[in-house]
């Protein structure tokens, strides 16, 4: 039995069932008393709330008017079965230290992985690394029997399918600051992680257990575990768990026994045209706030073959699903959040997906990269015989886009009404309480029995108001356990507990911006 940062307790046998979204643990069984003392606390679903009568609204991303921004310009970009740039899913992170966006992306489909880093985000810089490219890891080109696709069989050839890329300031070893897990195209076969003190040159490579293709992985800050997320075909296309304290230690898995975790479900509907039964094509994962955020890539169709033959991209989507244990997942909307354009000459036809990392932090908004295909008709299979799937039109022309939203704004409970909540502790270093909404609310701290000990009201439209509650009545809560009331006239969408530097405690996600 492990105790969470949440007071959620995590059984020893927690990954023996499928995460579920309609039948979360957490969710039916809630803490007598929960913790909020770590992170801005969001409404994305009922963990918080013991009685509402506000409706919950979900939020979709907007798309950056000057998308992409980055896109095949470069030579080596233009190489490979198809032009790309696109992290597909590496990485897009704000490294706080050095004051600078950085991704690492994959140039040319399926061909060399690259660095870039931007000043603002949206330009983007390809460094000269030695050789006239921004490569940094080399592939060579071994054709066997005429068929560049053969797998390579050591880690010094490194060749992309699907890469995770991470920036982790938590190892005591500088060396190891950048982490990466990388897997080369191919059926079943080993993924190959990695580290760096950079970012750009690489060492340690090793192998892992088998996968299959976009596999990925992602680290849990509240547990402290790093996370491979398996491809699998348990249910169609899904995932298995496998969770280690350490990346390189914990590499290697017994295939049959891990834990089988996500899929597509009856509630994930299919595309009205397409009419195929929607499948988990991809899922990237952070620590953002006081939850675990995940973008599921839920694939609508057609299947490759008949992409193939038209150079059309699939049909995919992402929607954001949300975990207070980091293995179970809820999924409250199923509507899709970002979406393929789905039009001939869109640079996002089809085929999105999220990248490594999720989302930065950048002030009042979440800056949320992610990936697409315009394909091309004209290397569709009808037109020209003999090609192989990987070099069709479907999975040319990737590109990279944001998608931008409200900090904390997934799912806001709008209306005229009042929300109050479970019975909640905070911890020793809180000093004040603050706001996400827009209109009118007041916050009432109740006793656990619903007196009131202290008001503040809340008139505008902010991320992060400080509440006009006196040091002294957050102070008066510590070792004791209390309520929250909103009353609410508007919207409101997260609240937290910050100490006197105004830092709430949680995780950052991919990074913040201005940190």
């Amino acid at each position: 039995m492990e105790k969470l940062y949440n007071n959620i307790i995590l059984p020893d046998d927690f990954a023996s069932a499928p995460s579920d979204p309609e039948n979360v643990p957490y969710l039916k069984n809630p803490p007598e008393v929960i913790s909020v003392s770590v992170g801005r606390q969001l409404f994305v679903d009922d963990f918080l709330i013991d009685r509402s009568d506000l409706t919950p609204v979900y939020h979709d991303a907007v798309k950056f008017d000057g998308n992409p921004v980055l896109k095949p310009e470069a030579r080596w970009e233009r190489d490979g079965a198809g032009p790309a740039a696109c992290p597909k899913s590496g990485g897009v992170w704000y490294d706080a230290k050095e004051k600078l966006f950085k991704m690492w992306y994959e140039a040319g489909w399926l061909d060399q992985m690259c660095y870039a880093y931007s000043h603002d985000g949206i330009e983007w810089i390809r460094p000269d690394l030695g050789d006239g490219t921004n490569r940094i890891l080399k592939y060579e080109r071994r054709p066997k029997d005429g068929h560049i696709y053969d797998a390579p069989e050591t880690p010094m050839y490194l060749r992309p399918d699907s890469t995770t890329f991470w920036i982790d300031d938590n190892d005591p070893d500088t060396s190891r600051r950048y982490k990466m897990f990388l897997r080369n195209p191919g059926d079943f076969m080993p993924g190959i992680i990695g580290s760096s003190p950079d970012g750009i040159h690489w060492e340690n490579l090793t192998f892992t257990s088998g996968v299959f293709d976009r596999s990925t992985m992602f680290y849990n800050p509240f547990r402290k575990k790093w996370v491979y997320s398996i491809r699998s075909m348990w249910s169609a296309r899904s995932r298995q768990y496998h969770d280690c304290d350490d990346l390189f230690e914990g590499a290697h898995w017994d295939p049959e026994k891990a834990p089988k975790w996500l899929c597509a479900d009856k509630l994930d509907l299919p595309d009205p045209y397409i009419r195929m039964e929607p499948q988990l094509y991809n899922v990237d994962v952070v620590g953002y706030e006081s939850i675990m955020l995940g973008m599921f890539q839920i694939f609508y169709g057609p299947e490759n073959n008949f992409c193939g033959d038209r150079g059309i991209p699939k049909n995919t989507g992402l929607i954001p699903m949300y975990s207070r244990d980091g293995y179970n997942f809820s999924r409250p909307s199923r509507r899709t959040f970002i979406g393929s354009s789905m039009y001939r000459g869109a640079w996002d036809r089809g085929y999105v997906q999220s990248v490594g990392g999720v989302t930065i932090i950048h002030g009042d908004e979440l800056w949320i990269y992610y990936i697409a295909f315009a394909g091309d008709e004209r290397y569709s299979r009808l037109n020209c015989c003999n090609l192989h799937d990987m070099e069709s039109g479907m999975y040319m022309n990737g590109a990279t886009g944001i998608a931008k939203l409200r900090r904390d704004g997934f799912v806001s409970l709008e209306g005229k009404g009042r929300i109050e909540t479970r019975v909640f502790e905070i911890n020793d270093t809180k000093r004040s309480l603050h706001l996400n909404a827009v209109g009118n609310v007041r916050v009432t701290i109740l006793t656990p029995d619903g007196e009131s000990l202290a008001s503040a009201d809340f008139d505008g439209d902010s991320t992060n108001a400080r509440l006009g509650f006196s040091e002294h009545d957050i102070m008066s809560l510590i070792g004791k356990t209390f309520r929250l009331r909103f009353d609410v006239d508007g919207a409101i969408y997260s609240f937290g507990f910050a100490d006197e530097n105004g830092d709430f405690g949680g995780a950052g996600a991919a990074g913040v911006v201005g940190q």
